[in-house]
C-alpha cells in the first residue's frame, strides 16, 4: 500500500530544491533559511563557515527536557547537489514536479527530501519532551569529497555532546546500511622536458610517465581482484582503484612536458587507506627518479584531493538496531558509495546510513523519489521522536 507526504513536508522540499546550491556556488541562502526556522523556535545553531566564509555547516540540538544537551543522536544530511550541466531534463530541475507517483527535481533523492522531512517536524521536535536530544548537522560540499563534514564532525566533538548515535540520510531505500567504502581522489602531475619529437634523447615525456603511473594503477587494482582481502557485504567484494582521467600535451611533434592524472581508490576496511596512499605515492616517486636520470629538471607532484573515510559499524552496534526499530529495513548489504558516515564513524560515533530514495536516481537527469519513500521517512522520523520521549 502507497502512502503520500504530508503538505509540510512537500511544502519543505519544495522550499529546499528551489535553492540551487550545486557544489561550486553558496549554500548560504538555504542555510540562513533554517536558522531562521530555528530560531523562531527558540533553537540555536552554529555555523561552520569555509575558509572563504561562502558555505556553512550548521550544528543545533534540540536539547533533552531536563535540558541535556549531550548524548542523544544525530541527524545528519549535505545541502549541496550536483550539477544539472550537459543533462536533458523533462522538467525544470530546480522546480519540483510530481509525475506518476514519483518527485522530480535535482536533490529529491540525493538528499533533500531527508532534510525536508526533519524540517516538517521541527515544531514537533521543539515541544517534545525528549528524554535525550536530538542533533541537527546539516553540512556542505559532500559531493565534491565531504569536505564541509570535516569541521560539522570537528564541531561536535569540541562541544563535547558525545551523540550515542548517528544517522545519515543518504538514500539507501530506507535500508539500514552500516559500512561503506573509504573513498581517495588522487592527482598526479608530471612534469618533464619538452623537446621536438625527432630528438626524443633530449626530452622527458610526461605522459609516457603518465602511462607508467597507470600500469602501476591497473596491476594494484588487478590484485585486489586476485588475492582480496573480500568483504562479501560489497557487490564489488574487495577494494578498487581506476584511473579516471588524464591530460597532457600540445602537440603531435612535440615531447610533452606536462601530464596530468586523477586515480581514486575505494578500500574496504581490511585495507589501510594510509598504507595504500603511501604505496601509491612511492610509486610516483620511482617514476620521478627514473625520469631525472634523463633530465634533473623532470619531477612529479603527488597530491591527495579528497580522503572520506570508510564506515564499517558493527552489526551488533546499538544505532543499527536503533534505526530498524524505527522502521528502516534491515540490510546485510554495505553502499557501493561513500558518504559522510565514515567522519562520525572515525569520531568514536557508531553510525549508520538509512534514507529516503534510490541511489540509482542520485546525480542523473530527471532525478526522483518516489512520494511512498518519502512517507516512510516520515514515519521513520515520527517513530524516532515518540521513541526519545521522556
Amino acid at each position: 500500500m502507497s502512502h503520500a507526504p504530508s503538505e509540510a513536508t512537500m511544502a519543505e522540499i519544495t522550499k529546499l530544491i528551489g535553492f540551487d546550491t550545486t557544489s561550486r556556488d553558496s549554500n548560504l541562502p538555504l542555510i540562513d533559511y533554517v536558522v531562521g526556522r530555528l530560531e523562531a523556535l527558540g533553537i540555536e545553531s552554529t555555523l561552520v563557515h569555509n575558509a572563504e566564509g561562502t558555505k556553512a555547516n550548521l550544528l543545533a540540538t534540540i536539547p533533552a527536557v531536563d535540558g541535556t544537551r549531550t548524548g542523544g543522536i544525530v541527524l545528519s544530511g549535505h545541502t549541496d547537489v550536483v550539477p544539472v550541466d550537459g543533462q536533458v531534463w523533462s522538467s525544470d530541475p530546480f522546480v519540483p514536479e510530481i509525475r506518476d507517483g514519483k518527485l522530480y527535481a535535482r536533490g529529491t533523492s540525493d538528499m533533500k527530501s531527508f532534510i525536508a522531512v526533519i524540517m516538517a517536524q521541527l515544531e514537533t521536535l521543539a515541544q517534545a519532551p525528549l528524554r535525550e536530544p536530538i542533533h541537527l548537522a546539516f553540512s556542505y560540499d559532500e559531493e565534491v569529497g565531504c569536505i564541509g563534514a570535516v569541521g560539522l564532525v570537528a564541531a561536535i566533538a569540541e562541544a563535547g555532546l558525545n551523540p550515542r548515535g548517528c544517522i545519515v540520510g543518504e538514500p539507501t531505500s530506507m535500508r539500514v546500511v552500516r559500512g561503506h567504502k573509504s573513498v581517495n581522489v588522487i592527482r598526479v602531475d608530471f612534469h618533464g622536458v619538452a623537446a621536438h619529437s625527432s630528438l626524443t634523447t633530449q626530452g622527458v615525456n610526461a605522459i609516457s610517465a603518465a602511462a607508467e603511473f597507470t600500469r602501476f594503477v591497473h596491476s594494484t587494482a588487478r590484485e585486489f581482484t586476485q588475492d582480496g582481502p573480500f568483504d562479501a557485504a560489497f557487490i564489488v567484494p574487495h577494494t578498487t582503484t581506476t584511473v579516471n582521467k588524464i591530460e597532457g600535451g600540445i602537440a603531435i611533434n612535440t615531447i610533452p612536458a606536462d601530464c596530468t592524472l586523477h586515480f581514486e581508490f575505494r578500500s574496504i576496511a581490511a585495507d589501510d587507506p594510509v598504507e595504500l596512499i603511501e604505496r601509491f605515492r612511492a610509486e610516483a616517486k620511482r617514476i620521478e627518479s627514473a625520469m631525472q636520470q634523463q633530465n634533473t629538471d623532470a619531477h612529479v607532484e603527488f597530491e591527495v584531493l579528497a580522503k572520506t573515510p570508510g564506515l564499517d559499524t558493527p552489526e551488533d552496534a546499538e544505532i543499527v538496531a536503533l534505526a530498524a526499530e524505527l522502521g528502516g529495513t534491515a540490510s546485510p548489504d554495505k553502499a557501493t558509495y561513500g558518504t559522510e558516515a565514515g567522519l562520525f564513524f572515525n569520531a568514536g560515533i557508531p553510525t549508520v546510513v538509512c534514507g529516503p530514495g534510490d541511489i540509482a536516481q542520485a546525480h542523473a537527469p530527471d532525478e526522483f523519489i518516489t512520494l511512498d519513500q518519502i512517507a516512510q521517512c516520515e514515519r521513520f522520523i515520527e517513530k524516532l521522536i515518540e521513541t526519545l520521549r521522556a
